[in-house]
Parts: structure tokens; sequence; C-alpha cells
């Protein structure tokens, strides 16, 4: 990095200065002291800003990284500016595809049937075909069994999603409750199926069951509004959220690549069923996620249902932390390591052979 570049740092308010001290009788000034968060801070921002990239993303990167365990022999990475952090958050959620759907269903609703058609056409180019993975079990099964192992979730297309869209760009009704259905089983939400939905919307309109709120449809479809609401400790928590789950929903998916099943993490496994989440966590959740990822998924942490799962869950991991402990093991995480390196190597191939 050259001074050039870190003056221009400093003048976006990207960097603090180092603290000066004066010479006296106009001889100017020196570095007083050399702050280590200035340092770290400008080694962050040289790690992910590189020449023509948008400097935004460099902040939605680092502030991810910020977010992130200290691992031994390291040293804990700053916190950017939460003023700049804010900003990249906004600028990547309004270009996001989803803001993107949202304001094109809007824009087109004076269209009525042929701005439906528009959308889906939109929706096709933009959204990939994906049903989600497979659940975990059904792959463990498999895989002990020496079966073909399912590779998706047997939910509609996550493209169905766009029902969601056309609802709050075009209003329920005009959506339908049959196509509302399929987008609720696309997303995963409690885990139910199409006819789960339609039977619950079903019952909804005929008052058996209390009528639906679609003004909460409206709502989440703005999901810049609630970042720019936010305070800085709202946003840190946010992250935090989507750190600890992306590491429980790790864990969940690693049981199907035979990972040992211990009590405690059957337990874990056990919390995010019981709140019908494990879908949900995996359309949400990416491994290796864009800045834009990044920022979608940390709007839909401030949510307060995925902050009472992760409360949740941080709740059974303190009442059975023992995550790596084989049971009549006693060589604790290591044990576990070689317990599961063994699994692998005994499965049996093709046809239970």
């Amino acid at each position: 990095m050259t001074a050039s570049q870190l003056e221009g740092w400093r003048r976006a308010g990207l960097l603090p200065r180092h603290r000066r001290r004066g010479l006296r009788r106009g001889r100017g000034s020196v570095v007083d002291a050399v702050d280590p968060v200035v340092v770290e801070s400008a080694a962050a921002l040289a790690r992910h800003l590189r020449q023509g990239r948008d400097r935004r993303l460099a902040v939605l990167e680092w502030f991810a990284e910020a977010g992130l365990p200290v691992q031994p022999g390291t040293v804990r990475v700053p916190e950017p500016p939460i003023g700049a952090v804010r900003e990249a958050l906004e600028w990547a959620l309004e270009r996001s595809v989803s803001q993107r759907l949202v304001a094109f269903a809007r824009d087109a609703a004076w269209a009525g049937e042929g701005g439906l058609e528009a959308l889906n056409k939109v929706a096709r180019r933009l959204v990939r075909p994906y049903r989600g993975a497979a659940n975990p079990a059904l792959v463990r099964a498999a895989l002990e069994a020496g079966e073909d192992v399912p590779v998706e979730a047997e939910r509609p297309d996550f493209r169905s999603m766009v029902h969601l869209v056309a609802a709050i760009g075009f209003g329920a009704q005009e959506a339908g409750a049959g196509a509302l259905a399929e987008a609720f089983a696309a997303s995963g939400m409690f885990d139910l199926t199409v006819e789960d939905w339609e039977q619950a919307l079903g019952a909804a309109e005929r008052g058996e069951r209390p009528p639906v709120d679609w003004g909460l449809l409206q709502q989440l479809g703005d999901i810049v509004g609630p970042v720019k609401r936010a305070s800085g400790e709202e946003l840190v928590r946010a992250r935090a959220v989507l750190v600890g789950l992306r590491g429980f929903y790790g864990l969940y998916v690693l049981h199907g690549l035979l990972l040992p099943d211990t009590p405690a993490l059957a337990a874990l496994r056990r919390r995010i069923d019981a709140w019908g989440m494990f879908p949900v966590l995996d359309h949400m959740i990416g491994l290796d996620p864009s800045p834009t990822q990044f920022a979608e998924s940390l709007a839909i942490c401030m949510e307060p249902p995925f902050d009472n799962l992760y409360e949740a869950l941080l709740e059974q991991l303190g009442e059975d932390p023992d995550i790596f402990l084989v049971p009549g093991d006693d060589t604790g995480p290591a044990g576990f390591g070689e317990t599961w390196m063994r699994t692998v190597r005994e499965l049996p191939g093709p046809g239970g052979r």
C-alpha cells in the first residue's frame, strides 16, 4: 500500500490517523505513537480492496472478517467505521436480486397479468433453479447403505419465491393462494409442504384460522429500511447471529457427511428441527458468501426469529457443550476426528458393497 492510498482511505473516513505531536517553532509534527488499530485496519482494507474494486465491497468483507473468531497466533481484526458499514450494506442491499425483483414488481403492478408475466420472466433470468440441500439425515442414510445420495430437497424450485414478490408488488389476491403456498414451501419455512400451506391458507380464508396479515409481507419486502434504522450495536449483533448460525448450520450439514453423532450434536439438530429452520438456514447461509449475499443474510438475521433461534442454540450448547465427545471415548476431539475418518474409510461402495 502507498502513502496516497492511506491518505485516500483517511479522507473517506475508513482510517483514523495516528496520534501526532507538534515539534514547536514551526517545525511541523511527527507521529507520537503508532496505533496498532490503525495498522491492522489498513491491513484489512489492503486485503479486500483491489484496484478498480468498489470500496463498499471491501468494507463489507472487512466487517464480515472482523466478526470471525480470533485464530491462535493472530490478532483481532478491528471493526470498520460503522457509518461506512451501514452505507455499504444499504448500497449492496439496494442492488441485490431480491430488492431488484421487488422494485420491478411494484413498478409493473399497473400492468396486471402482463406485469406478472414480465416479473416471472425476469425472475427466471436472475434466480437460479435450486430446491435446497437434501436433508442431511437422508444423505447419511444413503451413504451408510451405499445407495445413491440425494442432492436436492424435494421442495418447489426456489424460483417459486417470485410468487411472494408478486404478492408484495401486485397484492396477495393477484398472486393467488396456490402460488403463495408454493412460494412458502420453496422458502422452507417451518419445513411445510405445498399441501400443508394450501390447507393453512385455505383455513384462514374460510375463517377457521386467524386471517393472514399480508401487511407483514410488505414489511418483509423492505430489507433496506431496517438497516437504515438500526443502531451500530444492532448491526454487530446481527453479524454475531449470522456467524453463530453459520456454525450451527455447518454442524447440521456435516451430519450428512458422517460426522460422529454425539448426544450434544443430536440435541442441537433437534433444536433446529423443532423450529423447522434447517431449510431456511440452507437458503440463507452461504459458507463462502459474496459481499452482497453477506449483506442479505445479515439483514435477515436482524429479524427476531433468527436471533431467538441463535439464543436457543447457545442455550442448548451451554447445557451440553461436549459436541466433540464420543460416548465411551475419553480421548476427546482427537478421538472424535479419528472416529470420523474411520467411518468414512469403511463406507460401503455403490449398491451396498
